[in-house]
């Protein structure tokens, strides 16, 4: 059967999200791992999400990778598009957000599509084309700190129109809190004067719900996972989608439990520090790895005697004062695909040696681990905190997968995982 919606995400931890929400509103979902080839076969899924691992490389290989993903979601008979980035916008002056959009529009020959990166459940939301984290603006969070995307113009308006070539402009929230027909008008309005890109305000789910209905005859819809929201309304409506019941359980899965974790951001910080009170943890020193250490055995032999009991934890998370330190000595091109790698390969070694369930925390680390261990799909399970479900790799081994963005969950996140895991039905 044709897919009704086919995504394209930046990063897989975002990929992931996005497929939680769509499964939570009843739109059979698989998401498939760094494009599929031409030769995949299409899935029976009401939406395909396909992840890349696009966000931080240069625009011009993300525009190529997203593309060709568009090319085989448009073969799958996907009826729209959407292209998902992360509920902070995370991206540079040189984009990768507004290039390719842009490029995605053209290939559809479309000439207008929204942007809306809100997602009020994990505390993100958008208020006269402002971007907040909580109750404060996206340059006062933690954000302002990524070391490979620092987010320091809280203005989406701004941001995006340093990125792009089309002209940017604003369905502020007056219009939003209206309901789908104001903002319906409110597109109408910004095309008819000129402009290509439209940031859309969202300070509620309610809102999002709108959002979606207003774009239901876009060819492109651009947003964080939150834009979703509203979508498979639009095809139930149609009569082309049923009233699901749940999304399917995942398989039962048992086996050595670990936590690899890559991402420095504010959140992921708190959570290996609740981690390291309760136990040890296994602190990854890129600088020694530079000089020559394998720390990657050292990891292994480190873990080897933990394996079976509470999860072990290996970590390259740092604040952002070490994370400038080694990227002073390093670079910081290099100290990022140094710990990529390096936990990439621990989790090969960590699966060869019977571990089955993994939590990997950041975007970045994410893609480099589902690389590494050769998983091409994933089915969606229970979700652990908002954004955030268990996973199921297709193929053999079975692995049960959490792949957290850095910015989600609570400081007991990486503990409540692995009990929201036991509770999953077979």
């Amino acid at each position: 059967m044709a897919v009704l919606l086919g995504a394209i995400a930046d990063d897989f931890t975002g990929a992931t999200d996005l497929c939680n929400t769509l499964v939570r509103r009843g739109m059979r979902t698989v998401q498939l791992i760094d494009g599929p080839a031409p030769t995949t076969e299409i899935p029976d899924a009401d939406a395909v999400v396909v992840a890349l691992k696009s966000r931080t490389i240069p625009a011009a290989e993300a525009i190529t990778k997203s593309l060709a993903a568009l090319g085989w979601l448009r073969a799958a008979g996907s009826q729209q598009i959407l292209f998902k980035y992360c509920s902070t916008f995370d991206s540079t002056d040189d984009g990768n957000i507004g290039p390719v959009a842009e490029a995605l529009m053209d290939a559809l020959g479309t000439d207008f599509t929204l942007f809306c990166p809100a997602f009020p459940e994990a505390g993100r939301t958008i208020y006269q084309g402002y971007l907040f984290v909580g109750d404060v603006l996206l340059s006062e969070s933690g954000m302002r700190d990524h070391p490979l995307t620092p987010m320091r113009d809280p203005s989406l308006v701004r941001v995006l129109q340093r990125q792009s070539r089309g002209r940017v402009g604003l369905v502020p929230q007056y219009d939003v809190a209206r309901g789908a027909s104001a903002i319906r008008d409110a597109f109408a309005s910004l095309r008819q004067a000129g402009f290509r890109h439209a940031i859309v305000d969202a300070i509620e789910d309610h809102d999002l719900a709108a959002i979606g209905e207003a774009a239901a005859d876009f060819a492109l819809i651009t947003g964080g996972s939150g834009i979703a929201l509203g979508l498979p309304e639009n095809f139930r409506r149609r009569g082309l989608l049923g009233d699901s019941g749940p999304a399917d359980r995942l398989p039962p899965i048992s086996g050595p439990a670990a936590v690899l974790s890559g991402s420095c951001s504010t959140a992921t910080q708190a959570q290996v520090a609740y981690m390291r009170e309760r136990g040890p943890v296994f602190t990854i020193d890129p600088i020694a790895a530079a000089a020559g250490r394998n720390i990657t055995e050292e990891a292994l032999a480190w873990a080897a005697p933990r394996l079976g009991g509470r999860p072990v934890v290996i970590s390259a998370t740092a604040p952002p004062e070490q994370v400038a330190a080694v990227q002073q000595v390093l670079g910081r091109e290099r100290a990022g695909a140094m710990v990529e790698g390096i936990l990439a390969d621990i989790a090969r070694s960590l699966v060869a040696r019977g571990v089955r369930r993994l939590v990997v925390a950041g975007g970045e680390t994410a893609g480099a681990v589902v690389q590494a261990l050769g998983i091409t799909g994933l089915r969606i399970g229970r979700q652990i905190d908002p954004g955030v479900p268990w996973t199921a790799s297709l193929g053999e081994p079975v692995l049960a997968l959490a792949l957290k963005s850095g910015n989600f969950g609570g400081p007991d996140f990486f503990l409540r995982a692995f009990s929201v895991l036991s509770m999953e039905p077979g």
